[in-house]
């Protein structure tokens, strides 16, 4: 970008400024500490940065245009200038009438997508009546038992007018299964149902545990998953590869890239390996990263996993397709940040966290409430969250321009930094045999605790400062409204599966239920008897069951 000559002119002029302008003031004044890092990964930051520091090689090489490879100035040509992030906003409210209450209220605010959240019995395959869900039901999310609570949930929303994320995983294709026929009975295209399934089983074993099948059947219902929905829903994101919940349990930026990229190429050869087209699957996969508070850092994080995947995705696999190589993602403001302590801090937290995935060009976002280190949110709170939305979008001017802190010296050699710190990460794991070995070995699990230990040493120390918590602390704290979910939302739950249970077509049910463990034995895709088990009204539990009789489940230090 710059030739010979000016890079040694610039390095002149540097020398001398550090003569001349620099040194009598660190004579005089010093600064703050004798060594500045970012804030997780723990990258060297300089105190300048030059055109010395931009990445080697060609402008288009190493930054290109946006939407064309490597993009690292983003997927699309126009980004936001055509079209607005959707602003997404986490809903799941114990039942499922009042989860579609909480939906139209934030659709009526002004939300553009929508996003699921469901309970813990959901998510780990139970009903709400199983003994194991006692004490759980709507509590983390809606309970979904059966397609009827689906039906609820979406009364008096077209889905083929509007996105849904849904965050779910071991249980993703049942769900996901009666989200196409909640479409189907509403008479949508099959075609027109947009949104994404987090899907992503791997990170489960890393980090958040709601897994319920041993790895490989595990892969083995995410490939059909890859296979069907490429033929049947090709505008809807089969797989959201997560580095949100391995960032959250303690990862460095650099981890969670590296982690989540590796996951990524996990996915893609067990796709492979089940026959599939790279170029015919690849468009359809997503991922999720979460946005911390060093915002430059995230800025860079963002930009280097586009040019990781490009590039990834060209030369390991052989992807043709543009589409193949665009990494898109959903970003999250960063719970693990939010602190019970003076909650309205945590507003200012997600506005800058925020600010940090739209200047790294993500193509969706969730900001969380400030309640939400206490508890589920209030829809004040959650208002509050779109409004910082919707106050970026409308009022900054951040998305006016398409990747706005390009050519900054300092973002372009972070962004190199973290990469080259990511790619070295990725390379360990190939060493290993690959993610899943990786995982199974507790090697992945073990990086990312030795960080988290790390940081909450240096928490407690007083070493990072947590405003708040261990600096800048009140003696009282004021009291903050907070939203609970009734025991009542567990015995009416109950309630509506034995209704269910009594009108339904039982002999059908078992029919589709046993069609379905049968076709779990074989090797044909799943999906399809899915979906019949899900129109037939059996349970989330029912059909999760019938593929634990063949699958078995997993176990933390089993062998698998």
């Amino acid at each position: 970008m710059f030739d010979a000559d000016d890079l040694a002119e610039i390095r002149s002029g540097k020398e001398r400024w550090e003569a001349e302008t620099l040194d009598p003031v660190l004579e005089r004044y010093g600064e703050r500490t004798d060594e500045f890092e970012t804030d997780t990964s723990g990258q060297r930051v300089d105190r300048l940065y030059t055109p010395e520091d931009l990445p080697e090689g060609g402008y288009e090489e190493a930054l290109g245009f946006p939407g064309e490879p490597p993009y690292t100035r983003g997927v699309y040509p126009t980004m936001y200038r055509g079209r607005l992030w959707t602003m997404r906003q986490y809903a799941g409210m114990g039942t499922a009438a009042e989860t579609n209450e909480r939906f139209n209220y934030l659709i009526d605010e002004g939300q553009t997508g929508l996003s699921l959240a469901f309970d813990l019995p959901t998510q780990m395959g139970y009903d709400s009546d199983n003994g194991l869900a006692a004490g759980e039901v709507g509590k983390s999310g809606v309970a979904i038992d059966s397609l009827r609570d689906m039906e609820r949930v979406f009364e008096g929303i077209p889905l083929d007018e509007v996105s849904t994320s849904m965050t779910i995983n071991a249980p993703a294709a049942v769900l996901l299964a009666m989200y196409i026929a909640v479409g189907d009975r509403q008479g949508a295209d099959r075609e027109a149902l947009r949104g994404t399934i987090q899907n992503d089983v791997l990170k489960e074993y890393i980090s958040r545990n709601t897994y319920i099948y041993p790895p490989e059947p595990s892969m083995r219902i995410i490939t059909d998953i890859f296979e069907f929905c490429a033929a049947e829903t090709p505008k809807f994101n089969t797989i959201s590869i997560s580095g949100y919940h391995i960032r959250e349990t303690g990862a460095t930026a650099a981890q969670e890239l590296a982690f989540t990229i590796a996951d990524g190429i996990e996915y893609v050869e067990a796709a492979l390996e089940a026959g599939l087209d790279v170029d015919e699957f690849a468009p359809q996969l997503s991922f999720f990263f979460a946005a911390h508070n060093n915002i430059l850092e995230e800025v860079a994080k963002f930009r280097a996993a586009r040019r990781m995947w490009a590039r990834i995705m060209a030369e390991r696999f052989g992807a043709e397709n543009p589409k193949s190589k665009q990494l898109k993602f959903h970003t999250q403001t960063a719970g693990s940040t939010l602190t019970a302590q003076q909650v309205d801090n945590n507003v200012v937290r997600v506005a800058y966290q925020a600010l940090a995935a739209v200047l790294g060009g993500t193509q969706s976002l969730h900001t969380n409430g400030k309640d939400e280190a206490l508890s589920l949110p209030t829809e004040e709170s959650v208002r509050t969250a779109l409004r910082t939305q919707q106050i970026l979008a409308h009022e900054s001017g951040a998305g006016d321009t398409v990747d706005p802190l390009a050519g900054s010296y300092y973002v372009e050699s972070l962004t190199d930094q973290v990469e080259a710190e990511a790619r070295e990460i990725i390379a360990t794991v190939d060493d290993r045999g690959g993610m899943r070995k990786a995982i199974e070995a507790g090697w992945v699990q073990r990086q990312i605790q030795d960080v988290a230990f790390e940081r909450q040493q240096e928490i407690e120390s007083g070493e990072r400062v947590i405003v708040g918590v261990n600096r800048f602390t009140v003696d009282e704290e004021e009291d903050v409204d907070i939203e609970e979910v009734s025991q009542a939302v567990q015995e009416s739950q109950r309630e509506r599966l034995d209704t269910l249970r009594a009108e339904r077509d039982t002999e059908a049910v078992e029919t589709a239920l046993d069609a379905l463990e049968e076709a779990a034995r074989g090797e044909e895709n799943l999906m399809p008897y899915i979906i019949d088990a899900v129109k037939c009204y059996a349970t989330t539990g029912e059909i999760c069951d019938a593929m634990r009789e063949v699958f078995g489940e997993f176990r933390q230090g089993a062998a698998v």
